[in-house]
């Protein structure tokens, strides 16, 4: 059967729209204070999403919590339980800083010891702009991945929670923000 040219070019239309959006990968984080989104950037950090995405998609985050809370700064999460145990991770992650993404208020980067290639299941959001976080010349700076999309009044909520020391651990939230679940989200950014 041939197809008229007005559907072909219809057709067309729709696979490159789709194409144009391939690159966009949405995920809500459900706490147990609200949900946001966070919009994922694959061209700029190929490695930093796919490492964050294995650990979603196995359910790694769901029962951990945001265990460092600094108002106005960062909220941190993604590696410890609610009793403050560190869970084992799926490996790290090569740093992509100076990926041209900075630790402007509302990104999502990797947090990592002193060691710059040592990301793993961890990650921060900013509440803040914290260029100081970016790599320069002479160091390497903190991988961000995406950005919050909807939700920041929840992120805001957690980074005003009190804060307390526990377990060795300084800015600990006094009542856990639990991680629920991370679920991925169909279709482009609106």
């Amino acid at each position: 059967m041939m197809k008229s040219p007005l559907r072909l070019l219809v057709l067309a239309l729709g696979i490159f729209a789709n194409l144009a959006h391939a690159d966009v990968i949405r995920l809500r984080i459900e706490t147990s204070v609200g949900n946001f989104v966070v919009e994922m950037d694959p061209e700029r950090a190929p490695l930093t999403v796919e490492n964050f995405l294995k650990h979603a998609r196995s359910g790694f985050y769901e029962g951990t919590i945001f265990h460092r809370i600094v108002n106005g700064f960062v909220i941190q999460g993604g590696g410890y339980t609610g009793e403050l145990s560190l869970k084992p991770t799926q490996g790290t992650v090569p740093n992509e800083a100076g990926n041209g993404l900075s630790n402007h208020r509302g990104t999502i980067a990797m947090a990592r010891t002193a060691d710059p290639h040592s990301a793993d299941s961890q990650f921060y959001i900013n509440l803040s702009d914290n260029v100081t976080l970016d790599p320069k010349p002479t160091r390497w700076g903190y991988a961000v991945f995406g950005r919050v999309t909807e939700g920041m009044e929840v992120v805001d909520e957690i980074g005003h929670k009190a804060t307390t020391t526990q377990g060795g651990m300084q800015d600990v939230p006094r009542e856990p923000v639990l991680i629920r679940k991370v679920v991925p989200l169909p279709g482009p950014i609106p």
